[in-house]
């Protein structure tokens, strides 16, 4: 079953973060673009500089349908699998439901529409994202507001009491310092209340506030159309159901342009190609990551995702990276795979037949490098 479409209601609300244990310093600041392009790029903590970090990302997870369709012992041991894959120094993921309880506010109402779906789990499965080792999740997606605008403020404190951070509000920025460089995370859809991707001068806009708030700027996005056919990136719009799910293309180099340094995709629930743009990775889409609960279809091409991890340099060079085969198994759980056959060959494939020249080229071993 693909991800239902949902529109988010209107406006935003501004949530601010809890404190949290020492560790990384994380900064999300209430201000706009605007308010934030006018302020000094932080000072960097002189002795934890490092010449490079890594950064990994996942595509869509979702990890039941409460109250119903549960994965196995409650969730317990969810992201074994994948959890040695995913640790980097900062680790990233799209979650794609609500944490919260029944808000009573459902978008499939009650009882729900056909063909409708609203998804969430319980707060507590935050730990079971911090127990994998996320740190920042974006919320920029269709289904944040599964459960109307106290679902949504419900998630946020949940990630709130596990100590992760997340992104995804209009000129919302969130900052993480990491080993002495700092990197902001903004989220975007096509959604109210998000950054909208198909306002580029906006996503203009919030980028060169990103950039002057951090080292460098990661761009997580819910991009494209949806199904086991959408597995090509072509110019242009992509309607799906109605709705402009973006032109990825042009809406990737733009944020690049405007100083972005790597642009993780997600929303097709396939495999996507990548490429290369003026010295930038795009990762057009991680496909599906964790569907417990078969909340999500495992069928054909459905089944497959990855990890990607990306190693950058202060100043924005990409400095290598990998992309990890995963696949999520009979019950949805996001699973290894050791062969490292099937979605790296998918994306490679993809990759020389969508782009080109400008293709990124995954080796057997799963290694990206730009094309010679």
């Amino acid at each position: 079953m693909l991800a239902a479409l949902a529109g988010i209601g209107a406006g935003s609300v501004a949530f601010a973060n809890r404190e949290t244990a020492p560790g990384p310093q994380w900064q999300q600041p209430d201000a706009t673009p605007a308010k934030a392009a006018n302020s000094a790029k932080p000072a960097k903590t002189e002795s934890a500089q490092v010449d490079t970090i890594t950064l990994s990302a996942t595509g869509d997870i979702m990890m039941s349908n409460a109250p119903s369709r549960m994965p196995p012992d409650n969730g317990d041991g969810f992201f074994d699998s994948v959890k040695s894959g995913l640790k980097s120094d900062l680790v990233m993921g799209n979650l794609e439901q609500p944490l919260s309880d029944d808000t009573g506010a459902s978008k499939c109402g009650s009882p729900p529409e056909p063909n409708c779906f609203a998804f969430r789990s319980p707060p507590s499965y935050a730990g079971h994202l911090k127990d994998a080792g996320f740190q920042l999740m974006n919320l920029a997606n269709n289904h944040t507001k599964d459960f109307g605008v106290q679902g949504a403020k419900n998630t946020r404190a949940a990630l709130d009491d596990a100590g992760l951070k997340y992104t995804g509000n209009q000129d919302e920025i969130t900052v993480v310092e990491v080993k002495g460089i700092k990197v902001a995370v903004v989220g975007f859809s096509g959604y109210a209340g998000a950054n909208n991707l198909n306002d580029l001068d906006h996503s203009r806009t919030v980028i060169k506030a990103a950039k002057e708030q951090a080292d460098l700027v990661v761009v997580q996005v819910h991009m494209g159309a949806e199904g086991a056919g959408m597995q090509h990136v072509k110019p242009g719009s992509e309607i799906f159901h109605g709705e402009n799910r973006g032109d990825p293309i042009k809406f990737s180099h733009a944020v690049i342009d405007a100083g972005a340094d790597l642009v993780v995709g997600h929303s097709p629930h396939v495999l996507r190609g990548m490429e290369f743009y003026k010295g930038k990775l795009i990762a057009y889409s991680l496909g599906n990551f964790a569907g417990g609960g078969k909340t999500l279809s495992s069928s054909g091409v459905l089944k497959y995702g990855g990890i990607l991890r990306v190693d950058l340099a202060e100043d924005g060079t990409y400095a290598g990276g990998q992309f990890l085969s995963t696949y999520m198994n009979s019950v949805g759980l996001p699973t290894r795979d050791s062969s490292q056959e099937m979605g790296r060959k998918l994306v490679a494939q993809l990759s020389d037949e969508d782009f080109g020249d400008t293709a990124a080229v995954i080796g057997k071993d799963g290694s990206i490098r730009a094309s010679a």
